[in-house]
């Protein structure tokens, strides 16, 4: 039976496997297409480990929480944005969020070598070495966080279809639909502009030092006929800017630039009654740090499907 581009194409879209992994599976099956599904699962095993090597820098950003209390975010890699929109790659990084949020371990690792919540029989790692089989690219489980909120609630936001992902804590004596929308508020905020702290009482001695010198050779560099005292004011202004950027409650709140996130959260706090602060954020982006090898996808399909 003559295989077909569209066939390939509708295997690859039902299993998410490499475009060359399923032209030889429906070759193999004689384009049966359910016969290549399960040639893909038996037959892709052994080709996992050739795969860890390759560059994973797409994927998604999972959170999910529990009675408002325990929460966990996770990324998980692949190695093209195709992979990241299939159904069968999405459940399985839902199904790694899950083991995250009944999960002790403080690693990937650790979370590695435990039972899989979804299948016992297997181990997580061999979970995620069986998906790599079937989906035919490299994936990785690159890094979880697990909130607990003692006294008060999380609550989570996920941006561009799982690009961003955001968990807020919050203390506070008040948990209710309104309390929680105005969370989720500021976790769009983080999302949107990236701050690196809660506060500037966060802000470590040794980032204000590191700061201090960038800013006062830019100074100098940019005054060169200024005193020093001049300089040290032109520093310290400069520096109070740039916390107000890197400050979560001292950027101006994105929905309302006549407040800064503090006031809008004072603000809310006035209108529901409750005593309401944030302890703390956690802020994952997709392949952040990661080196991404820049390929043309048009000729290699074009060059794959010629062979």
């Amino acid at each position: 039976m003559a295989i077909t581009a569209a066939m390939v194409k509708e295997l690859r879209e039902v299993t998410g496997a490499g475009m060359m992994d399923c032209k030889k599976a429906l070759n193999e099956t004689n384009g049966d297409m359910e016969a290549a599904v399960e040639y893909l699962r038996k037959n892709g095993q052994a080709k996992a480990e050739k795969k860890s090597g390759r560059v994973a820098a797409e994927g998604l950003v999972k959170a999910v929480i529990k009675e408002d209390k325990v929460a966990a975010i996770v990324e998980v890699n692949s190695e093209t944005d195709f992979v990241a929109k299939n159904d069968d790659f999405q459940t399985f990084v839902a199904d790694v969020a899950n083991q995250v949020l009944s999960t002790n371990a403080t690693d990937v690792e650790g979370l590695l070598s435990e039972a899989w919540n979804a299948d016992a029989a297997k181990t997580v790692k061999e979970a995620l070495t069986e998906k790599i089989a079937i989906i035919g690219e490299n994936l990785n489980i690159r890094r979880f966080e697990k909130i607990t909120a003692e006294n008060g609630c999380v609550v989570s936001y996920i941006h561009g279809g799982g690009r961003i992902g955001v968990l807020i804590e919050a203390e506070t004596d008040i948990i209710n639909e309104e309390i929680k929308a105005a969370l989720g508020n500021v976790a769009m905020q983080v999302a949107a502009l990236a701050p690196k702290y809660v506060s500037k009482d966060e802000v470590s001695a040794e980032y204000m030092e590191h700061e201090k010198e960038i800013l006062k050779a830019q100074a100098k560099n940019e005054n060169p006929d200024k005193n020093d005292d001049i300089i040290e004011k032109m520093i310290i202004g400069r520096l109070n800017k740039e916390l107000k950027e890197v400050c979560l409650l001292d950027q101006t709140y994105v929905k309302d630039g006549d407040l800064t996130v503090a006031k809008y959260i004072a603000q809310v706090a006035k209108e529901t009654g409750a005593k309401l602060s944030v302890k703390r954020f956690i802020r994952f982006e997709t392949g952040e740090g990661i080196e991404k090898k820049e390929e043309n996808f048009a000729e290699e399909v074009a060059k794959q499907m010629g062979q």
